[in-house]
């Protein structure tokens, strides 16, 4: 599973206020005009995006809200987010888990995947998610916040996500943060560690997002 409930891990989100959540729509806009420079879909291009949600507030599915073709893309999500083939149409919903794509190999042009791999659980289970995309797709477009931003985006806290991992957990659960002081909901990538994943015979491109001077975002764009 990529969480065990996408309802409680948004009840686990802190509630930004109107500037930060400018500042966040704005890095979220950037990574979809780098998607689109990199990947340059056109109206024949077939979409995977794996990690959908069933939340409605403005960020969510940002994706869907910004591609031109809607109609080419295939969304899937482990909790029910149908309501997206109304406000989309012509896109099709999947709910399925990520680790276990319904598709055969190959079947689409390109895979995207947004901030969702820091949630799927251990790095075993991170790297079954990201071949399990690679195995889908023809071209993968991953990204995923970096842990060596001092601020951590889930719980705002600035750098005890830095200390080892058993601390990092004890700090949360002291905070009243148990949600987010469980691997299977919350273990964060560095590059060296998301470059890591990727199998051998990969062609992978990154890119790096910054907020304010310092690298925020990772970016990942494979070739199979």
């Amino acid at each position: 599973m990529i969480l065990k409930s996408a309802s409680e891990y948004y009840q686990n989100q802190p509630a930004f206020g109107g500037l930060v959540e400018k500042i966040i729509w704005h890095s979220r806009q950037k990574m979809f005009k780098s998607l689109m420079q990199i990947a340059q879909p056109t109206c024949e291009t077939t979409v995977l995006d794996v990690g959908v949600t069933s939340d409605r507030r403005q960020d969510s599915n940002f994706f869907e809200k910004l591609y031109p073709y809607p109609h080419k893309i295939t969304a899937v999500g482990l909790e029910d987010a149908s309501f997206l083939e109304q406000d989309y149409p012509g896109l099709k919903y999947i709910q399925a888990d990520g680790l276990n794509l319904p598709f055969p190999d190959k079947s689409f042009d390109l895979v995207v995947s947004f901030a969702v791999i820091e949630h799927v659980g251990s790095r075993e289970r991170q790297q079954l998610f990201i071949r399990e995309l690679c195995r889908v797709g023809r071209t993968c477009f991953i990204t995923t916040p970096n842990r060596w931003y001092p601020i951590e985006f889930h719980t705002v806290l600035p750098l005890v996500h830095w200390l080892p991992r058993s601390w990092f957990s004890t700090i949360l659960k002291l905070l009243g943060k148990d949600f987010w002081s469980k691997e299977e909901n919350l273990n964060l990538l560095s590059e060296k560690n998301m470059l890591s994943l990727f199998p051998a015979d990969s062609q992978v491109y990154k890119k790096h997002f910054r907020l304010f001077g310092l690298i925020s975002n990772l970016v990942f764009y494979l070739e199979n």
